[in-house]
This record gives C-alpha cells, sequence and structure tokens, in this order.
C-alpha cells in the first residue's frame, strides 16, 4: 500500500479527512450517540450498552480520545467520558463547511 502524500493537500483537507477517518467507524458512531443521550459523562455503562467487549471499547475510545472530541476524568478506578463540547463545534464547523458548498450539476453527468 502506497504512502498518503498529505503535504500536497491543504491544511482544512487534511484536518477533515482525519475527522473523518476518527468517525469512520459504527462502533465509534454508537459511542458517541450514546454518551451525548445521556446527557452527562459515562463510565462503564458502554459494554453492556453496546454488546462489544471491553478490550474493543477501549482501542475506539482512545481513538475518539485522541481526536480530542471526548474527554476522560479519572473518578476512582473508573475513567467517565464526555463529549468536549468545544471540539463538537470544530468538528460541525469543518463539516457544515464542506457539505455546504454548492455543487453544479452539469447535465453530462
Amino acid at each position: 500500500m502506497g504512502t498518503t502524500k498529505t503535504e500536497i493537500y491543504t491544511e482544512e483537507q487534511n484536518r477533515l479527512a482525519s475527522l473523518l477517518k476518527v468517525l469512520a467507524h459504527p462502533a465509534r458512531i454508537a459511542i458517541l450517540q450514546y454518551i451525548i443521550d445521556q446527557k452527562a459523562c459515562i463510565c462503564n455503562d458502554l459494554v453492556d450498552e453496546l454488546g462489544l467487549a471491553q478490550a474493543t471499547i477501549s482501542q475506539h475510545l482512545k481513538e475518539l480520545k485522541s481526536s480530542g472530541i471526548i474527554q476522560g476524568s479519572v473518578e476512582g478506578k473508573s475513567v467517565c467520558y464526555c463529549i468536549d463540547e468545544k471540539v463538537w463545534k470544530q468538528f460541525q464547523l469543518h463539516f457544515n463547511g464542506f457539505f455546504n458548498q454548492d455543487v453544479k450539476i452539469d447535465r453530462c453527468c
């Protein structure tokens, strides 16, 4: 497999691609939806809710946390996760900027 030449793309293109990659797994979408629906930080509920192994959920949480979209705080032996609203708003701006572009459709398509 070839190397991606990220330097030939704009910073915005690279950032959008990174954000999309973070969201490109249904388990991560489910995790985010669950956290959002709870309207609070969640701890160890995800294994029971999603039916995935603890190790699998931990991997997905690690990816989401490294992107900054969630943050975690240690409470005793648990780590509680919640959405970082500032980063969430940045995601929205990037996606809206991309999807709100006018598309001109030529008859040849």
